[in-house]
């Protein structure tokens, strides 16, 4: 539970720091409905991620985490909606959009990994 929530408050203070400093003329207004679903995805993945009791997942989930909680704060901060300081071929995103797709990659490998090692446990009951 440590490594997720400290990877979580790392991606979120270094998003939140880079939205503050790097000026950005575009922005993406998000509904309240998409802030509060980013708020109970990040709980969720803080929550029961760790469960699992692998440090890669908790890793990938707690970075994720911060992301999707970078994403809540940077929207009800920011006015105009959340800074997309980051453009490349025509898409702006943030560092919240990068954490999000990179802890999501390394939780669902994570997962693929623990699920393959202890294969012989997944028929067993709860």
């Amino acid at each position: 539970m440590r490594l997720a929530l400290a990877a979580a408050a790392a991606v979120l203070a270094a998003t939140l720091l880079d939205d503050a400093l790097v000026p950005s003329r575009l922005s993406d207004a998000r509904s309240p409905v998409a802030l509060g679903g980013a708020g109970l995805l990040a709980a969720a993945l803080l929550v029961l991620v760790p469960r699992a009791r692998s440090l890669a997942m908790s890793l990938g989930g707690g970075i994720a985490a911060g992301g999707a909680a970078a994403t809540l704060v940077a929207g009800a901060l920011w006015r105009g909606g959340v800074p997309n300081p980051i453009v490349r071929g025509g898409i702006a995103f943030n560092l919240a959009d990068l954490a999000i797709g990179a802890g999501d990659a390394l939780l669902l490998g994570a997962a693929l990994h623990h699920g393959w090692r202890n294969r012989g446990r997944l028929t067993q009951p709860i």
